[in-house]
Parts: C-alpha cells; sequence; structure tokens
C-alpha cells in the first residue's frame, strides 16, 4: 500500500492597510522638503521632524539640521517645528532670537493646544492624559502648565486630587492606545462625574484605524510585525496592542532587525507600519520575508479607507506656489 503524504501548511502574509505615514507626517516632512527645495540648506529643525529614524537620516542627508533646542540655531536662521508641536514658551525664544519660523505641527495636535487653551481662560483643571517626557506631551503641557495635570494609568486618577471637582476637563495626548484612554477616561468619569471632555476624541484618526486593524487581525496571525522606530509613541501602541490579545508582536525600524526565531512555528506573520514609517521599509521587510519565513502567497487586509489630508502652512504654500509659478513662465 503507498504511503499517504500529507502536504504542509500553507504560510502567509497578512498585510494591514490602512499602515505607514499618516496626513500629519506626509505634511511634515513635505514642509522640510520644499523648504530646502524654497530656500536651500541648511534648514534648522528642532527635535526630530518625526519619529522615525530612516526618515530623519535621509532628510539629514538633504540638508536639514536637527537640534534639540533653539539654542542651537543661529540668531535670525529659518527653523522648523515638528510635527510634535512646542509650547508657548519656544514660540516666545524663536520670536526673541528673530528666527524664521515654520511650523509643521499636525493640525490635530494644534486642537490639542487649542482645547487647553479653552479649558484654562475658563478656570478648568485640565487633566492630560499622555506619556511624560514625549515631545506632543511636553507642548501641550506648556499650553497652560498652571492648569494641567498630566496622568499616564487609571491608578494615577486614582491618587488625583484637584482644586474644584466641578471644574474639571480631560485631553489627551494623539498616538495613545484606544483601550488604555478608555479606561482611564472611564476613571475620570467615575471620580469626577461633572468632568469635561473635548467635543471629538483627541486620538488621531491614523492611529485608531492603524489600532483597529491590528485587532481585526489578532485571530487570523502568529506573529505581529510592526514596522517604526522605537521612540514612536503610536508604534509603540501597536505593539501592546496585539500583545494585550495574547499574540507575540515585535517593533521594527527595518527588515535587519527581525529575528528568524520570532517566526519559528509560525503559519502567519500579520504585517503593518506606525504613522510616522515610510512604505519602502515595509515592502523591504516583506522582501526580507521571502527568506527569513519563506512564506508561500500574501494578501492585504484593508480595514478602512484613508484619504485624509492637510494643507501646507500658509506662508509656506504661497512661496510654493509664488516659485511654481515662476518656474513655469
Amino acid at each position: 500500500m503507498a504511503e499517504a503524504h500529507t502536504a504542509s501548511p500553507m504560510k502567509k502574509i497578512i498585510l494591514l492597510r490602512p499602515r505607514g505615514f499618516c496626513a500629519g507626517v506626509v505634511r511634515a516632512i513635505d514642509v522640510v522638503k520644499i523648504v530646502l527645495n524654497l530656500y536651500g540648506a541648511p534648514v534648522y529643525v528642532r527635535k526630530e521632524i518625526v519619529h522615525n529614524r530612516h526618515v530623519v537620516d535621509e532628510l539629514r542627508q538633504a540638508g536639514a539640521i536637527f537640534v534639540e533646542e533653539l539654542s542651537e540655531v543661529p540668531e535670525g536662521a529659518r527653523v522648523i517645528f515638528s510635527a510634535h508641536g512646542v509650547s508657548p514658551a519656544v514660540r516666545q525664544e524663536a520670536k526673541e532670537r528673530k528666527l524664521e519660523v515654520i511650523d509643521a505641527t499636525c493640525p490635530l495636535v494644534t486642537k490639542v493646544h487649542l482645547e487647553a487653551v479653552k479649558f484654562a481662560r475658563q478656570d478648568y483643571t485640565i487633566v492630560l492624559i499622555g506619556h511624560a517626557g514625549h515631545d506632543e506631551v511636553i507642548g501641550t503641557l506648556g499650553e497652560a502648565p498652571q492648569f494641567t495635570i498630566l496622568v499616564s494609568s487609571v491608578a494615577d486618577v486614582d491618587r488625583l486630587q484637584v482644586k474644584d471637582p466641578s471644574k474639571i476637563s480631560y485631553l489627551t495626548q494623539t498616538t495613545l492606545s484606544l483601550d488604555e484612554t478608555k479606561d482611564i477616561v472611564a476613571r475620570l468619569q467615575e471620580r469626577f462625574p461633572a468632568i469635561k471632555g473635548p467635543k471629538t476624541q483627541d486620538i488621531c484618526y491614523a492611529t485608531e484605524n492603524r489600532q483597529l486593524g491590528v485587532k481585526a487581525v489578532v485571530p487570523l496571525t502568529d506573529v505581529l510585525l510592526v514596522v517604526g522606530s522605537q521612540n514612536s509613541s503610536n508604534s509603540r501602541r501597536l505593539v501592546e496592542v496585539c500583545q494585550n490579545e495574547g499574540v507575540p508582536a515585535y517593533l521594527v525600524d527595518d527588515s535587519t532587525e527581525v529575528n528568524p526565531a520570532w517566526l519559528d512555528g509560525a503559519r502567519t506573520v500579520a504585517v503593518t507600519a506606525g504613522a510616522s514609517a515610510p512604505e519602502n521599509l515595509v515592502q523591504e521587510l516583506i522582501q526580507s520575508l521571502e527568506t527569513k519565513f519563506a512564506f508561500d502567497y500574501m494578501e492585504e487586509m484593508e480595514l478602512k479607507e484613508e484619504d485624509v489630508r492637510f494643507h501646507l502652512p500658509a506662508d509656506l504654500e504661497r512661496s510654493a506656489l509664488k516659485l511654481t509659478t515662476i518656474a513655469s513662465v
């Protein structure tokens, strides 16, 4: 009797969509590139324009000079503020040093800043949900430091003491975990029934969509690989969302950081990218998995189509349009 042969289960990649660059990141990177094209190098950028090592390195090679503080920028020079926003104190310092500022702050971060100013003017205590030390949080705290308290967990809320429980509000960092933030907000509402929140949630659409994509793929995959840098908050949250569901997940800056041992025994590997990770890194990762994982086929899983676009800063848009018009004459 002939011996029966059982075919090996096929290996596959699930590539999540939406993934990678959000509208705020596209806008910020475009700002640096357009400024370099308009005025030439060097162009100074305060902090990383977005939290991705590869993006920063590429722009540095093109002539951008990244600095931590404005004191490193020559007086009167041109400087770009990163997508994460800055505090009023930084804006004032730029004014005093006669710097020509081009603001690449994400409009969704600006929305949170405006909410902080509004609540402060109404004499509300502002509870800011976020991660201490993150560039975005530092900027938001700076809008109304005397009114704002930072919390990062339910335990922080339990320890919270406020001047007037009837005049309290909350805001959030735009790149947080939906689940974690939901629990913190629920506890705030339990402790302070009169608390007010933003009219629309502060967590950005791209952060939400990428997290929902991870949740959708968790039952279908054995391992998740997230392309993004270690200092990218939204990328780290994607890993946490998956791990919290009991599926191994790893954050990698690029394909060279993938450990083949992570893929041992896996039949399905899902791939996504944080909102500041470029698509070419995703494609390079897929190519490397042909060797490291030897998958049989790949399918793309689209949760939601994204069509959000943000305008360039008005002054820069006018300058770029003027240059284009002159060039076409």
